[in-house]
């Protein structure tokens, strides 16, 4: 638990930039050390190739592993070194970090250790707005981890669709419905219904709504769900397979995002879209080189299974387009390996042609201290998405080229004339075999003002 300026506590946390004051203090960036004489925790945050933030959130995670009591974190000593970065932003770093590591999540071990000491942070009054918002905002980006986190043999479509029911039903305000294979068929959303051949479940669309600013236009969130992802006939090779349950994170992230929105009562109108279903191989799985009608109409030749997550991802943009009149549109997808390949687990790549909509993105990033990082859509990349299928309007994997551009310039073909974003965090969003819930805080940031 997170509280502030409930001084009575034991132990406390200070942060020093070196370990002049006592020699037994580890004097490398971003370590905690224990001195039990004084029952102080230390913090070194000093000059270094690594940054403050970087530092101070290495140590805190460090200290809330292995946390002994009930402590009081001097926010005082943090801001007096770490001066060049607004104390708002470090105070959303540090209840982010609290929040994160003491999150009792799921497991299906008999021993389970749970953290739940109350970590006290003391600051100015003013801070007490800022610590509910994050109380709030960490409480969805758990959620979303959670998600992430079920196995496959137990988190299905039918499970997602069920569980978000339940639980997105309790929110005032927000509407919930789920769609399956019946009403996908009634609306034509082809694509998702290929993908969702080869399953033993059917596919769940689960459709968030919430209305709250009367004027204002209203926003998608598209999120691929993907609840276990072989390939297909394109099957994946073993080394690739791991992992594969985290291919339903960017709906996980967008339900996320929903229910945080309408549980702050956000002024904002949203449409939120997770496209779940597995991507199996079978006796009913759809056949390379397929070309399937996609809901607004164009033919898509599906020359890899195996490229399914912007198949689900365009019915589903199409669906909140002329379904439900939504304005701008963002997508979180874990989407390409080639994206991965170029960024790593250090950010997410952010394609979009409006420059308005990554600006935005960019400066809510800043604030929550996650990365992002522009990557280009060009013509090219557009003309080979329409290019390499010989028997169709499009192909959903091209023959070469930028795997993560090609990608995207694909999706900007079902965003018709509306603004659109694309997210593409394939190795952002898990640690190992552990969800992050990554993106969540940054567009609550972005979308609640």
């Amino acid at each position: 638990m997170i509280t502030i300026n409930n001084n009575n506590l034991e132990y406390k946390l200070v942060a020093v930039r070196n370990n002049k004051i006592n020699k037994d203090i580890c004097d490398k960036p971003g370590s905690i050390t224990f001195i039990s004489e004084s029952k102080t925790y230390y913090l070194v945050i000093k000059k270094d190739t690594m940054s403050y933030l970087r530092q101070l959130k290495l140590g805190l995670s460090d200290f809330v592993k292995n946390i002994k009591a009930d402590t009081n974190i001097d926010f005082k000593s943090i801001i007096e070194i770490i001066n060049d970065v607004e104390k708002e932003i470090i105070f959303n770093v540090i209840c982010d970090v609290i929040s994160f590591e003491s999150h009792n999540f799921i497991t299906y071990k008999k021993d389970i250790k749970n953290i739940n000491h109350t970590i006290n942070i003391d600051c100015s009054d003013e801070m007490k707005n800022l610590l509910d918002e994050n109380i709030l905002k960490n409480k969805y980006v758990n959620y979303a981890r959670d998600l992430q986190d079920f196995p496959p043999n137990i988190g299905t479509s039918d499970f997602y669709g069920e569980k978000l029911l339940n639980d997105a039903s309790k929110i005032e305000g927000l509407k919930v419905t789920v769609l399956k294979n019946k009403e996908l068929k009634d609306l034509e959303m082809n694509l998702v219904l290929a993908v969702n051949q080869g399953s033993n479940h059917e596919a769940n669309v689960v459709v968030l709504e919430y209305n709250n600013n009367p004027n204002g236009e209203k926003v998608a969130l598209i999120g691929k769900g993907i609840c276990f992802d072989t390939g297909g006939y394109d099957l994946k090779p073993s080394m690739f397979i791991e992992g594969m349950k985290f291919d339903m994170t960017g709906a996980a992230i967008v339900m996320s995002i929903a229910m945080a929105l309408a549980e702050a009562k956000a002024k904002i109108n949203f449409v939120a879209v997770g496209l779940f279903t597995d991507n199996k191989i079978g006796q009913k799985a759809v056949l390379p080189e397929s070309i399937i009608k996609s809901k607004n109409g164009l033919t898509v030749e599906i020359n890899n299974t195996d490229a399914e997550g912007r198949l689900v991802l365009a019915d589903g943009i199409t669906y909140a387009i002329r379904e439900k009149n939504a304005d701008v549109v963002y997508d979180i997808a874990t989407l390409t390996g080639a994206t991965a390949m170029a960024l790593g687990e250090s950010a997410s790549g952010v394609f979009t042609e409006f420059d308005e909509m990554w600006n935005k993105l960019s400066e809510a990033s800043n604030y929550t201290a996650e990365r992002f990082w522009r990557l280009p859509v060009f013509d090219e990349h557009k003309e080979q998405v329409q290019n390499d299928s010989v028997l169709a309007d499009l192909t959903n994997s091209c023959n070469k080229g930028p795997g993560g551009s090609t990608a995207a310039a694909f999706l900007t073909f079902f965003a018709e004339d509306k603004k659109f974003l694309h997210i593409d965090c394939s190795r952002v969003v898990r640690v190992g075999l552990k969800g992050q819930g990554y993106i969540v805080k940054t567009m609550f940031e972005l979308l609640k003002k």
